[in-house]
């Protein structure tokens, strides 16, 4: 049974992308949505934790999200895929329950 999380918080003024990563299952897939997005990026203290786990857990970016926030896509680590709003859709639709952490 595979989860959808989502984070919408950044990483650098909560501790719910971590806790986020460090609670998935294999298989699940994790959406940095709004201000989680920022997670995303190459060269943050987060980068190591979303690298260690990019083979067992589907990341995910919302791209209008980070593109809102003047993010250049060359920043965005490897092994995210980036999502429109209809991924986003797909996304909850395919996966059994989706776990927003605040």
């Amino acid at each position: 049974m595979a989860t959808l999380h989502t984070v919408n918080k950044s990483p650098f003024a909560t501790g719910a992308l971590l806790s986020c990563i460090a609670h998935a299952k294999d298989g699940d897939t994790v959406l940095m949505i709004e201000d989680g997005v920022y997670g995303a990026s190459s060269g943050t203290n987060v980068s190591d934790a979303l690298t260690a786990r990019a083979g067992s857990v589907t990341l995910c970016v919302l791209g209008p999200d980070f593109a809102a926030r003047g993010l250049a896509t060359d920043r965005m680590l490897d092994g995210i895929k980036s999502v429109d709003y209809a991924g986003f859709v797909e996304l909850a639709a395919s996966n059994d329950r989706t776990q927003a952490w605040l």
